[in-house]
């Protein structure tokens, strides 16, 4: 699969369309300074989400987020001159999703550490389909001993790593840590000596937040050995660092009427007391709560926090970077205040200069014999009825009946990627019918608190025009060419509309708007899908996915149409 970072538009693309889309992209560039107005730490947006910029201004700055669509409970480190983050992906498989980055500005995803969810249990399989907003949850990320280790918790299952040579994988498989529910927010430490240590929070025991002593192959805990470091005020987000001789135990905390915002607590002992602790930033609700993240040093001695934005919006919850201060031995995050407690920061200085632009991937022609890194199938798929070597080129999706008849929820091997809240986006979906049978359906949508789709319909013999918002049905035309182009456009306001096209030149706006939402913890997903009520039969081509969007990458190719 070839890398369409700075690809041009693909065949069947009007000129008209490119015009139009160089036109708005045009536009939210020169409204980018009146879209916002004057606050702490650089340019703050009138209201959450109205950023008509975001990421790398190719000036040498970047403005918040870094990236707007959903990577939740971030971890971040260094090795060498490379970033590496990991972010949550709850019942999405593969999970676990790993990013790389050369300056904590620009990133792209560089694979997963999970292959196969059933390692951690039944119930996120296709024919289960049983841990909407659970699965994997946050984690952490470390190098050690020449490899890297994540380690992560689910609220069922327990705490699971892995490791491998490469962070691109492979990965090994998973191990179990702890197999007991009701824990979270895990973090490993290896101190000086080569012991490792291991902090976890269990939330269904009033948030107590404990430290244990890892297996010397850092696959288990040792019995007969644990810690208690705090409790209560939903205490989660734990980190632990060694920072001048000093132990740093990192959290989150919530206040009834306040938020979340973030802890630490230090000790010249990892097994305390941890007498002294410092809130290193405000909740700002306003800002959606930065709190949860790593921090992270630069080669060049500046410290940094990378993190998500903890309140649920549509776009899930996104990540920006934020300058850490270092005041009395705390490390204070974001602009300090005359009360020497951090405040969001919108814009900054990049940690590296003359880096290059680039954004995460999106778009795939479906040349390669491996799913790109973007897609993410919600619950482990059915592995039979999906192919992209059965005709080389295309993404061959088989039907099969969904759990529970008509219900979104329960339809097997919907593949998904996440949705960016930017000025805007349009996405292009071109498959081919010829092979479909009475009773599937298929098409494009999109899916988080409600359920909406664009496709098609087949019934005795005939292939019908369908859209859906969550069981409104609204019926089209008949569909009489073998090829169809189905469309998604949405900008800041995440109101998504739907057209099709039978030519791939020209769109015909069709069903209703769709308003993106937050529910089980993630924000609205987009999704290739087909399914059978009545047999297990017909599959449908899928040509290409094209996903043009606003972004620095798109501004920096002489302000066109960017697609990733």
């Amino acid at each position: 699969m070839r890398d369409s970072s700075f690809v041009d538009r693909p065949s069947g693309e009007s000129g008209l369309f490119r015009l139009w889309t160089c036109a708005v992209l045009l536009l939210a560039v020169a409204i980018a300074h009146e879209g916002f107005c004057a606050g702490s730490g650089g340019a703050a947006p009138r209201a959450w989400g109205d950023w008509p910029d975001w990421g790398d201004q190719g000036d040498g700055t970047y403005r918040n987020p870094v990236l707007p669509s959903d990577y939740s409970d971030l971890d971040c480190i260094r090795v060498g001159s490379d970033y590496y983050a990991i972010s949550s992906t709850f019942q999405y498989s593969p999970g676990m999703v790993v990013l790389h980055s050369k300056d904590m500005v620009n990133w792209r995803i560089l694979g997963h550490v999970v292959d196969d969810l059933r390692q951690i249990g039944p119930e996120l399989n296709w024919d289960r389909m049983n841990r909407y907003g659970r699965g994997i949850w946050a984690g952490a990320i470390r190098y050690h001993d020449g490899r890297f280790w994540v380690y992560f918790g689910t609220p069922e299952e327990g705490y699971f790593m892995s490791t491998a040579r490469d962070p691109a994988g492979p990965w090994e498989p998973l191990h179990q840590v702890m197999g007991e529910a009701g824990w979270d927010d895990c973090c490993p430490f290896w101190d000086d000596d080569g012991q490792g240590y291991f902090v976890g929070t269990n939330f269904r025991d009033n948030y107590k937040t404990w430290l244990f002593k890892l297996t010397e192959d850092g696959r288990g805990l040792m019995s007969g050995w644990r810690v208690l470091l705090n409790e209560g005020s939903g205490r989660e987000a734990n980190k632990l660092y060694k920072i001048n001789g000093i132990y740093y135990h990192f959290y989150s905390e919530h206040r009834p009427g306040v938020g979340r915002y973030v802890m630490m607590q230090r000790s010249t002992n990892i097994a305390g007391p941890y007498l002294e602790k410092r809130q290193l930033g405000h909740a700002q609700p306003e800002a959606s709560e930065p709190n949860q993240g790593g921090i992270v040093q630069t080669e060049q001695g500046e410290w940094y926090f990378f993190t998500h934005h903890g309140q649920g919006h549509w776009e899930g919850r996104c990540a920006s970077l934020l300058p850490v201060t270092w005041v009395d031995g705390w490390p204070i995050i974001g602009a300090v205040g005359d009360d020497g407690i951090g405040r969001m920061v919108w814009s900054a200085r990049k940690p590296v200069a003359n880096t290059r632009i680039v954004t995460p991937q999106t778009s795939d022609e479906f040349n390669g014999s491996k799913l790109g890194v973007q897609w993410e199938w919600n619950y482990q798929p059915r592995a039979d009825k999906w192919s992209l070597t059965e005709r080389p080129g295309f993404l061959r999706l088989h039907a099969f009946k969904p759990l529970e008849r008509d219900n979104p929820k329960k339809i097997g091997n919907i593949l998904t990627q996440r949705v960016l809240r930017t000025s805007t986006n349009v996405v292009t979906v071109a498959l081919e019918l010829s092979s479909m049978s009475d009773g599937q359906v298929a098409g494009l949508c999109h899916f988080s608190r409600d359920w909406s789709m664009i496709g098609v319909r087949r019934e005795n013999g005939a292939v019908t025009l369908e859209s859906a918002r969550n069981q409104r049905i609204t019926r089209g035309p008949g569909i009489t060419t073998p090829k169809l182009w189905l469309r998604s456009t949405w900008g800041l306001d995440g109101k998504c509309r739907y057209a099709y096209s039978t030519n791939g030149t020209e769109f015909i706006p069709f069903g209703e708007t769709h308003a993106f939402g937050w529910a089980d913890y993630r924000g609205e997903r987009i999704g290739l899908f087909t399914y059978n009520n009545d047999a297990e039969s017909g599959y449908v081509d899928i040509d290409s996915f094209t996903y043009y969007y606003d972004s620095p990458a798109s501004r920096a190719a002489v302000g066109g149409a960017g697609r990733d």
